[in-house]
């Protein structure tokens, strides 16, 4: 157990960015406590929560909450941890939040000193590994025992929370992979966007966009495992296989950081020195929205379909972003309906009663997902999405839409969690990426570097 708590704080602190699905947030408020801080930190926290809940919580707790988020996420989350608090009389909140990477490092240190906090946000690549170093709880039996509803909850929403026999996550909402990108601009210059791109429909747009406007393209930098996958997929193969070993071999590899030698070799592909100064994955601080010119700045970003707010939000006045699905060669295997991100109770909690009780309020509450309004993916209670649908704004109904015509026709399952010791293969992708933009290595010695001491990750 201690080596696999080891492993896995060593994975999570050399990780730096993971896709999936992960908005950075403005501000940082997870503390790295002692469990005596931790108790401390309970005794004064401040927020609040819920209102009209069915299944309230009864008694008095102190619960940590933990998430990664933007500046919108941690307002509507802080509305409803209010709300909850309000309806429950001894039921608090300290709301702890981050960026990604160091959401990531957060809680790789408090899983070490087993001070983690009572329910925290969990990625889809992550679940398998906290799982199986013993750090969730299973919500069976609170489903079983009626706490957590999920009577208007689909089998196949969630599947996705299941490691074994067990089920140690709720998912907050459906996401899929996205590409946004600069409506206006290609419009003024004639260029047309097709869902369900192949990669060598994609190269044929990028080539067309820089030739005719000097902005280039950002595919992922720093953040490519996510891709990576999805590209193998559309092989016909995919990243890991059953054995939690690399199933992907050399020649299918070179695949996807062909695109990036490709890119740089002919101009089109964003240089690595743009990112920096700016934390990559922020919405904010992406090349689609943030630049001083076509030469620092992208046509289009891949992200999720619940970065679309943010996106929009944070883009030049007078400028339409639009979306699509990201390329490969084979887009109905690549494309799949992933988890935006769910929520878990640790082993460490003091208060998993409570904090199961919260789990089904904010699943299944309709009032209180109508501050949320699907910021976290489209809601998994048909009840809730129902609830809401009419108070969606228009980069809702655009991802609603999205997902449920454009990917879901067009999508194949979804891979199994990351394997242990995917981390370091995680970490791997983004070096080698780093390598291919700078001309240290080319497409093919980075897929050899990558299976071979990405293999050897896998062995420990």
């Amino acid at each position: 157990m201690k080596r696999k708590l080891a492993m896995l704080m060593t994975g999570l602190l050399t990780i730096s960015m993971l896709g999936g699905c992960g908005n950075s947030a403005n501000t940082d408020s997870i503390a790295d406590t002692s469990a005596t801080d931790t108790a401390a930190a309970n005794e004064q926290s401040t927020g609040q929560s819920d209102t009209s809940t069915q299944t309230a919580s009864s008694g008095s707790a102190a619960l940590t909450i933990a998430w990664w988020g933007n500046q919108t996420r941690n307002e509507r989350t802080q509305q409803v941890l209010d709300l909850y608090s309000s309806a429950n009389e001894g039921i608090t909140f300290d709301g702890q939040f981050a960026e990604w990477a160091d959401y990531w490092t957060k809680l790789a240190t408090a899983s070490a000193g087993h001070t983690l906090p009572d329910i925290i946000q969990m990625d889809y690549s992550y679940l398998e590994q906290y799982v199986s170093n013993g750090l969730l709880v299973d919500l069976t039996p609170y489903i079983e025992d009626g706490t957590i509803d999920v009577s208007n909850i689909s089998d196949n929403a969630l599947d996705p929370g299941r490691v074994g026999d067990g089920l140690y996550a709720i998912n907050a909402g459906v996401n899929v992979p996205t590409v946004v990108y600069n409506k206006t601009l290609l419009d003024e210059n004639g260029i047309t966007i097709n869902d369900n791109m192949t990669l060598e429909e994609f190269y044929a747009v990028c080539r067309d966009v820089y030739e005719k406007t000097g902005y280039k393209t950002d595919v992922f930098y720093g953040n490519g495992a996510d891709y990576l996958g999805y590209v193998m997929r559309g092989e016909g193969t995919h990243l890991y296989g059953e054995d939690g070993k690399l199933q992907a071999t050399e020649d299918e590899l070179k695949k996807f950081f062909d695109i990036y030698e490709t890119g740089m070799a002919e101009g089109w592909m964003c240089d690595p020195s743009i990112y920096a100064e700016r934390t990559i994955g922020t919405p904010e601080q992406m090349p689609l929205v943030y630049g001083s010119s076509p030469a620092t700045m992208s046509w289009c970003s891949f992200t999720w379909s619940n970065s679309l707010a943010s996106l929009r939000n944070a883009a030049p006045e007078g400028v339409e972003l639009a979306i699509t699905t990201w390329p490969s060669a084979n887009p109905t295997a690549s494309n799949y309906l992933k988890p935006s991100m769910f929520f878990c109770i640790t082993t460490d909690s003091a208060n998993p009663d409570e904090s199961a009780a919260f789990i089904n309020y904010w699943t299944n509450d309709v009032e209180a997902n109508k501050i949320l309004l699907g910021e976290r993916g489209i809601p998994i209670s048909s009840a809730v999405a129902d609830g809401i649908s009419e108070l969606m704004d228009a980069n809702q109904q655009d991802a609603a839409d999205f997902i449920n015509n454009v990917v879901t026709p067009n999508s194949s399952t979804i891979d199994a969690p990351m394997p242990e010791g995917a981390a370091e293969v995680t970490q791997m992708v983004n070096q080698l990426v780093e390598k291919v933009c700078y001309g240290e290595v080319t497409a093919a010695e980075a897929a050899n570097q990558l299976y071979t001491q990405g293999s050897a990750a896998l062995e420990k």
